[in-house]
């Protein structure tokens, strides 16, 4: 790491903890975010039937999810709340995988076309 860099952190207050490359046992905190992430996606994913090809919606979705929920270490507040000093609005979300109806446009149907395409909502 450079000087410049050692003194960024320094100046902002950041401590940085380095490992040894390709020992990510040495980081078990991110290790434990990781593995909960992908745990999240897992159950989206089985419980929706969603084929694996989708894999990268669903870690979107569940990190979504994951700053929106409330966490014991952060006193039973979401992270989205300590960073926004208000409680999120949940009002938007959906259920990962369900079925959900998409707008054809006029100007790419005819009159005996269907209107809407049936789809997955992904996120």
């Amino acid at each position: 790491m450079s000087k410049n860099m050692t003194q960024y952190l320094a100046f902002h207050g950041i401590l940085h903890q380095s490992s040894c490359v390709g020992t990510p046992q040495q980081n078990g905190v991110a290790e434990r975010k990781n593995k909960d992430l992908l745990e999240k996606t897992r159950a989206l994913m089985i419980h929706m039937h969603v084929p694996k090809t989708f894999w990268s919606h669903g870690v979107l979705s569940a990190a979504y999810l994951i700053n929106r929920l409330p966490s014991r270490i952060l006193y039973f507040k979401s992270p989205l709340e300590v960073l926004q000093k208000q409680p999120p609005n949940l009002s938007h979300l959906r259920v990962f995988g369900c079925t959900c109806f998409v707008h054809i446009q006029t100007s790419h149907r005819d009159k005996l076309d269907p209107r809407a395409a049936k789809c997955v909502f992904l996120g």
